[in-house]
């Protein structure tokens, strides 16, 4: 296959013609699938470009080139899931290396870290970038990997990556996950980022039809490593799901901008709403890393969470209404979703450990959608309405007006 296109063209042209018209055999404008489990040497002790799909498959690689041309990276790999690309990472570090993470990362990184935390492979601490202080003399310590999550899951918390990768000693390895924003949104690796890992089930995928994680690399020796690594131990993507999410990749752009334009309409008014606590969207002046956020992102996302002026037996009430957001874990799809963190994606967490980072009962994540942003509002309106009507809150509402 040629892979010769010029990187001068504008990203969303990059995304849209990755991999059209490859095909050498009968010019096919989309590239095929190579299903193919193995391939055949060309004679004794001579093979080929590829041998065996879990090394190497044409379909994947293929996948690879396109995540990595967006992000600026020098190799990338394609994982079975987003978990397995984490796990790929952490495969990197040696017995009793020390990690730092971010402290309300996603519930399924916690619950890897402080499994290999507890099982005694490495060492890892929890922390609150943002809290004053908290990088202090860092580029003094032991620290081998530091984990960022911006925005985090599920507060959006938004993590200055160039004042972080500062303050790193310089041995340290700087990990950003770019779930959130892809690399339409965020370019990591001008930012001080020394490793980019996705979720391509969300995003970049945007169909809810396949997982799947990726893993770049900014330098050819750590992207070589990282290969190894993830045929070492068989975390590499399948040719099918591949396909599928080169397919969903040509539209991300277009997606991206949807999603985020719904994101801001749909924010502003719950920020605006009475039956509303907090809104946690980095789009709106009120947040906290606003300023932060228009600095190193193009965009401000499609994620939201708020929680409601209510009780924790008041979520059910509030679902019960929704007919446009679907109650399931995941985001990124063209669909609207909603979940309850404390419940369902952070369940993993001990309620300690969620209470540190801000992860009450009363929190709702939305993953917004593609759908007309006034039918999305309405049907958040529906339920807030719904909760709103009962007297205790009606009469809570009104207390907390006056204070």
């Amino acid at each position: 296959m040629s892979h010769n296109r010029s990187n001068s063209f504008h990203p969303v042209t990059r995304v849209v013609r990755q991999g059209v018209e490859d095909d050498s055999h009968h010019g096919a404008v989309i590239p095929p699938i190579h299903l193919s489990s193995t391939f055949s040497f060309e004679g004794y002790q001579s093979k080929r470009r590829y041998d065996y799909t879990r090394s190497g498959n044409p379909t994947r690689d293929l996948l690879a080139e396109a995540i990595n041309d967006l992000e600026g990276g020098a190799g990338a790999v394609i994982t079975n899931t987003g978990m397995s690309a984490i796990n790929l990472v952490l495969q990197h570090l040696s017995p009793g290396d020390r990690v730092i993470a971010s402290h309300d990362c996603y519930g399924g990184t916690y619950r890897l870290l402080d499994h290999l935390r507890k099982r005694g492979s490495i060492h890892v601490d929890f922390v609150d970038f943002n809290r004053p202080g908290a990088l202090g003399d860092l580029k003094n310590q032991n620290v081998q990997l530091c984990w960022l999550e911006t925005p985090s899951n599920p507060l959006l918390r938004i993590t200055d990556v160039r004042r972080v990768a500062d303050h790193l000693p310089d041995k340290a390895l700087l990990v950003v996950d770019n779930t959130f924003l892809t690399p339409v949104g965020q370019q990591a690796f001008a930012l001080g980022a020394d490793i980019v890992v996705h979720s391509t089930t969300k995003y970049i995928n945007g169909h809810s039809d396949v997982v799947g994680g990726a893993v770049v690399a900014k330098t050819p020796e750590l992207a070589e490593r990282l290969a190894w690594l993830a045929n070492c131990f068989g975390l590499t993507g399948a040719p099918f799901d591949s396909y599928l999410t080169l397919r969903g990749l040509r539209t991300l752009p277009i997606r991206f901008a949807q999603h985020q334009k719904n994101a801001q309409e749909v924010a502003s008014f719950l920020a605006d709403h009475s039956a509303v606590k907090k809104v946690y969207y980095p789009g709106l002046p009120s947040h906290e890393g606003h300023s932060v956020a228009k600095k190193q992102q193009d965009g401000f996302g499609a994620m939201i969470s708020f929680s409601l002026a209510a009780d924790a037996e008041d979520i059910p009430i509030f679902l019960s209404q929704l007919k446009l957001f679907s109650l399931a874990e995941s985001l990124g799809g063209v669909e609207s979703l909603i979940a309850h963190p404390a419940s369902m994606t952070h369940a993993a967490m001990d309620p300690d450990a969620r209470l540190r980072a801000g992860i009450g009962d009363t929190l709702l994540r939305l993953s917004i959608g593609i759908e007309d942003a006034g039918d999305l509002i309405s049907d958040l309106r529906a339920g807030l309405t719904a909760i709103e009507s009962r007297p205790r809150l009606k009469t809570r509402v009104a207390r907390e007006a006056c204070l």
